[in-house]
Protein backbone atom coordinates (compact mmCIF):
# COMPACT_ATOMS: atom_id res chain seq x y z
CA UNK A 1 0.00 0.00 0.00
CA UNK A 2 1.40 3.63 -0.95
CA UNK A 3 1.98 5.72 2.03
CA UNK A 4 -0.13 9.02 1.74
CA UNK A 5 2.26 11.89 0.83
CA UNK A 6 1.26 15.23 2.82
CA UNK A 7 -1.14 17.87 1.35
CA UNK A 8 1.86 20.40 0.62
CA UNK A 9 3.57 17.94 -1.62
CA UNK A 10 0.45 16.60 -3.04
CA UNK A 11 -0.02 19.83 -4.86
CA UNK A 12 2.58 19.65 -7.04
CA UNK A 13 0.99 16.72 -8.66
CA UNK A 14 -2.79 18.94 -8.66
CA UNK A 15 -1.84 21.52 -11.74
CA UNK A 16 -5.97 21.55 -12.96
CA UNK A 17 -7.37 25.49 -12.40
CA UNK A 18 -9.84 24.98 -9.36
CA UNK A 19 -13.15 23.84 -9.99
CA UNK A 20 -15.73 26.67 -10.57
CA UNK A 21 -13.17 28.67 -12.72
CA UNK A 22 -15.11 30.11 -15.82
CA UNK A 23 -14.77 27.90 -19.22
CA UNK A 24 -12.65 29.15 -21.63
CA UNK A 25 -14.19 30.84 -24.79
CA UNK A 26 -13.49 34.05 -26.97
CA UNK A 27 -15.70 36.27 -28.78
CA UNK A 28 -17.62 34.59 -31.63
CA UNK A 29 -15.79 34.08 -34.76
CA UNK A 30 -16.33 35.53 -38.17
CA UNK A 31 -17.07 31.94 -39.19
CA UNK A 32 -19.65 31.67 -36.88
CA UNK A 33 -18.03 28.26 -35.64
CA UNK A 34 -15.72 27.22 -32.94
CA UNK A 35 -14.55 23.63 -33.04
CA UNK A 36 -14.41 20.68 -29.92
CA UNK A 37 -12.42 17.36 -30.64
CA UNK A 38 -12.23 14.03 -28.99
CA UNK A 39 -8.85 12.97 -27.60
CA UNK A 40 -7.83 9.28 -27.37
CA UNK A 41 -8.48 7.83 -30.86
CA UNK A 42 -9.31 11.17 -32.70
CA UNK A 43 -6.01 13.19 -31.78
CA UNK A 44 -4.03 10.66 -30.23
CA UNK A 45 -3.37 7.45 -32.06
CA UNK A 46 -4.12 5.26 -29.41
CA UNK A 47 -6.43 5.37 -26.40
CA UNK A 48 -4.06 6.88 -23.93
CA UNK A 49 -6.39 5.46 -20.70
CA UNK A 50 -6.41 1.86 -22.19
CA UNK A 51 -2.39 2.16 -22.38
CA UNK A 52 -1.73 3.11 -19.34
CA UNK A 53 -4.42 0.15 -17.69
CA UNK A 54 -2.49 -2.28 -19.58
CA UNK A 55 1.13 -1.41 -18.59
CA UNK A 56 0.15 -0.29 -14.64
CA UNK A 57 -3.09 -1.42 -13.54
CA UNK A 58 -3.53 -3.75 -11.09
CA UNK A 59 -5.89 -6.82 -11.49
CA UNK A 60 -10.27 -5.64 -11.50
CA UNK A 61 -9.61 -2.82 -14.05
CA UNK A 62 -10.50 -5.41 -17.28
CA UNK A 63 -14.02 -6.14 -14.75
CA UNK A 64 -14.76 -2.44 -14.29
CA UNK A 65 -14.35 -2.24 -18.27
CA UNK A 66 -16.56 -5.51 -18.49
CA UNK A 67 -19.51 -3.97 -16.91
CA UNK A 68 -19.34 -0.32 -18.76
CA UNK A 69 -19.66 -1.97 -21.96
CA UNK A 70 -22.23 -4.18 -20.75
CA UNK A 71 -24.25 -0.86 -19.68
CA UNK A 72 -23.69 -2.14 -15.62
CA UNK A 73 -22.28 1.42 -14.51
CA UNK A 74 -21.34 4.60 -16.45
CA UNK A 75 -17.99 5.77 -17.39
CA UNK A 76 -17.49 7.73 -14.56
CA UNK A 77 -17.67 4.90 -12.18
CA UNK A 78 -15.42 3.16 -14.13
CA UNK A 79 -12.63 4.92 -14.88
CA UNK A 80 -13.02 6.12 -11.50
CA UNK A 81 -12.62 2.63 -10.49
CA UNK A 82 -9.73 1.83 -13.00
CA UNK A 83 -7.57 4.76 -12.42
CA UNK A 84 -7.33 3.88 -8.40
CA UNK A 85 -6.05 0.82 -9.70
CA UNK A 86 -2.93 1.88 -11.27
CA UNK A 87 0.07 1.19 -9.66
CA UNK A 88 2.75 3.31 -11.31
CA UNK A 89 5.19 6.77 -10.10
CA UNK A 90 4.84 9.95 -11.31
CA UNK A 91 8.18 9.73 -13.52
CA UNK A 92 6.89 6.48 -14.95
CA UNK A 93 3.41 8.05 -15.97
CA UNK A 94 5.25 10.57 -17.82
CA UNK A 95 7.97 8.62 -19.56
CA UNK A 96 4.80 6.70 -20.52
CA UNK A 97 2.70 9.68 -22.38
CA UNK A 98 6.33 10.66 -23.69
CA UNK A 99 5.96 8.11 -25.91
CA UNK A 100 2.21 8.27 -27.00
CA UNK A 101 2.11 9.52 -31.08
CA UNK A 102 -0.75 11.88 -31.97
CA UNK A 103 -2.33 12.04 -35.56
CA UNK A 104 0.68 14.24 -37.07
CA UNK A 105 -1.67 16.12 -38.89
CA UNK A 106 -3.58 17.78 -36.24
CA UNK A 107 -0.89 20.61 -35.35
CA UNK A 108 -1.59 21.92 -38.80
CA UNK A 109 -5.62 21.68 -38.68
CA UNK A 110 -5.40 23.59 -35.46
CA UNK A 111 -3.39 26.34 -37.02
CA UNK A 112 -5.65 26.92 -39.56
CA UNK A 113 -8.95 26.92 -37.45
CA UNK A 114 -6.78 29.31 -35.46
CA UNK A 115 -5.96 31.30 -38.57
CA UNK A 116 -9.72 31.55 -39.22
CA UNK A 117 -10.71 33.04 -35.61
CA UNK A 118 -12.15 29.64 -33.98
CA UNK A 119 -11.95 28.23 -30.87
CA UNK A 120 -10.48 24.94 -30.41
CA UNK A 121 -11.68 22.96 -27.30
CA UNK A 122 -10.36 19.56 -27.02
CA UNK A 123 -13.22 18.06 -24.91
CA UNK A 124 -12.17 14.34 -23.42
CA UNK A 125 -13.62 12.00 -20.93
CA UNK A 126 -10.03 10.93 -20.20
CA UNK A 127 -7.20 12.55 -18.15
CA UNK A 128 -6.19 15.96 -18.21
CA UNK A 129 -2.56 15.93 -17.24
CA UNK A 130 -2.06 12.89 -19.89
CA UNK A 131 -3.64 14.97 -22.83
CA UNK A 132 -2.14 18.23 -21.60
CA UNK A 133 1.53 16.54 -21.57
CA UNK A 134 1.00 14.98 -25.27
CA UNK A 135 -0.07 17.93 -26.35
CA UNK A 136 2.45 20.29 -25.35
CA UNK A 137 5.15 17.86 -26.61
CA UNK A 138 3.43 18.87 -30.11
CA UNK A 139 3.38 22.67 -29.41
CA UNK A 140 -0.08 22.97 -28.18
CA UNK A 141 0.41 23.81 -24.67
CA UNK A 142 -2.32 26.41 -24.75
CA UNK A 143 -4.61 25.27 -26.17
CA UNK A 144 -8.15 24.35 -23.70
CA UNK A 145 -8.31 21.33 -21.85
CA UNK A 146 -11.71 19.74 -20.30
CA UNK A 147 -10.85 16.84 -19.25
CA UNK A 148 -11.08 14.72 -15.89
CA UNK A 149 -8.65 15.08 -13.58
CA UNK A 150 -5.83 13.35 -11.80
CA UNK A 151 -4.55 13.46 -8.57
CA UNK A 152 -1.64 11.92 -7.38
CA UNK A 153 -2.50 10.47 -3.79
CA UNK A 154 0.47 8.30 -3.05
CA UNK A 155 4.16 7.66 -4.38
CA UNK A 156 2.11 5.08 -6.70
CA UNK A 157 -1.79 5.85 -6.08
CA UNK A 158 -3.91 7.86 -7.89
CA UNK A 159 -7.59 9.74 -7.91
CA UNK A 160 -9.62 10.71 -10.77
CA UNK A 161 -12.10 13.56 -10.08
CA UNK A 162 -14.94 14.69 -12.31
CA UNK A 163 -15.61 18.29 -12.81
CA UNK A 164 -17.36 18.51 -15.63
CA UNK A 165 -20.01 15.69 -14.96
CA UNK A 166 -23.12 16.43 -14.85
CA UNK A 167 -25.96 14.52 -12.66
CA UNK A 168 -28.47 15.14 -16.47
CA UNK A 169 -26.03 13.06 -18.18
CA UNK A 170 -27.20 10.02 -19.70
CA UNK A 171 -23.92 8.03 -20.63
CA UNK A 172 -23.03 9.22 -16.68
CA UNK A 173 -20.02 10.30 -18.44
CA UNK A 174 -16.53 11.89 -16.30
CA UNK A 175 -17.06 15.02 -18.57
CA UNK A 176 -20.85 15.32 -20.48
CA UNK A 177 -19.58 16.76 -23.75
CA UNK A 178 -23.16 17.31 -24.40
CA UNK A 179 -22.98 19.44 -21.81
CA UNK A 180 -19.61 22.02 -22.87
CA UNK A 181 -21.14 21.46 -26.99
CA UNK A 182 -24.11 23.55 -25.37
CA UNK A 183 -22.59 26.25 -23.13
CA UNK A 184 -20.62 26.63 -26.69
CA UNK A 185 -23.39 26.66 -29.05
CA UNK A 186 -24.75 29.59 -26.63
CA UNK A 187 -21.20 31.75 -27.40
CA UNK A 188 -20.28 30.87 -31.21
CA UNK A 189 -23.91 29.63 -32.37
CA UNK A 190 -22.41 26.22 -34.49
CA UNK A 191 -19.94 24.00 -33.29
CA UNK A 192 -18.42 21.67 -35.28
CA UNK A 193 -17.57 18.33 -33.87
CA UNK A 194 -14.46 15.75 -34.19
CA UNK A 195 -14.71 12.14 -32.68
CA UNK A 196 -14.02 8.95 -33.32
CA UNK A 197 -15.76 6.47 -30.94
CA UNK A 198 -19.18 5.75 -28.80
CA UNK A 199 -17.81 8.43 -26.15
CA UNK A 200 -18.85 10.58 -29.06
CA UNK A 201 -22.24 9.12 -29.78
CA UNK A 202 -24.77 11.18 -27.94
CA UNK A 203 -23.04 14.52 -28.40
CA UNK A 204 -22.66 13.77 -32.13
CA UNK A 205 -26.45 14.18 -32.08
CA UNK A 206 -26.69 17.94 -30.87
CA UNK A 207 -23.63 19.14 -32.56
CA UNK A 208 -24.48 21.46 -35.49
CA UNK A 209 -22.19 19.30 -37.85
CA UNK A 210 -19.39 16.52 -37.64
CA UNK A 211 -16.40 15.44 -39.04
CA UNK A 212 -16.23 11.64 -37.62
CA UNK A 213 -13.81 8.55 -37.77
CA UNK A 214 -13.75 5.10 -36.94
CA UNK A 215 -17.33 4.28 -35.41
CA UNK A 216 -18.90 7.26 -35.27
CA UNK A 217 -18.84 7.12 -39.02
CA UNK A 218 -21.17 4.39 -38.63
CA UNK A 219 -23.70 6.08 -35.96
CA UNK A 220 -24.13 9.16 -37.92
CA UNK A 221 -24.71 7.40 -40.97
CA UNK A 222 -27.46 5.20 -39.42
CA UNK A 223 -28.89 7.85 -37.48
CA UNK A 224 -29.22 10.41 -40.45
CA UNK A 225 -26.72 12.68 -38.61
CA UNK A 226 -24.75 15.47 -40.08
CA UNK A 227 -21.33 14.85 -40.77
CA UNK A 228 -18.49 13.99 -43.04
CA UNK A 229 -15.96 10.60 -42.78
CA UNK A 230 -12.05 11.57 -42.32
CA UNK A 231 -9.08 9.29 -41.96
CA UNK A 232 -6.60 11.64 -40.91
CA UNK A 233 -6.69 15.48 -39.78
CA UNK A 234 -5.11 16.37 -43.65
CA UNK A 235 -8.52 14.57 -44.60
CA UNK A 236 -10.32 16.97 -41.55
CA UNK A 237 -8.66 20.32 -42.39
CA UNK A 238 -10.03 21.03 -46.01
CA UNK A 239 -13.54 19.30 -44.75
CA UNK A 240 -13.39 21.96 -41.63
CA UNK A 241 -12.73 24.96 -44.46
CA UNK A 242 -15.06 23.93 -46.82
CA UNK A 243 -17.80 23.66 -43.75
CA UNK A 244 -17.27 26.46 -42.12
CA UNK A 245 -16.65 28.59 -45.63
CA UNK A 246 -19.66 27.64 -46.71
CA UNK A 247 -22.15 28.61 -43.48
CA UNK A 248 -20.33 31.85 -43.71
CA UNK A 249 -20.98 32.53 -47.47
CA UNK A 250 -25.02 31.81 -46.58
CA UNK A 251 -25.14 34.16 -43.39
CA UNK A 252 -23.72 37.16 -45.98
CA UNK A 253 -26.18 35.64 -48.95
CA UNK A 254 -29.19 36.30 -46.02
CA UNK A 255 -28.07 39.65 -44.50
CA UNK A 256 -27.44 41.18 -48.07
Amino acid sequence: MSKTMPAAQRKFFDIRPAAGQPVQTMPPSPTGWMLQCDFDGTISVDDVTDSLLQRFGRPGWQALEDAWEAGEIGSRECMKGQVALLDMSAAELDAHLDAMPIDPHFPAFVAEAQRRGMLVQVVSDGIDHAIRRILARHGLAGLPVLANHLVQTGERSWQLQSPHASAACVRASGNCKCERLAEQQVVHGQVLFVGDGSSDFCVSGKADFVLAKARLIGHCESRGIAHAPFVDFSDALPLMARITAASHQAATAVVA
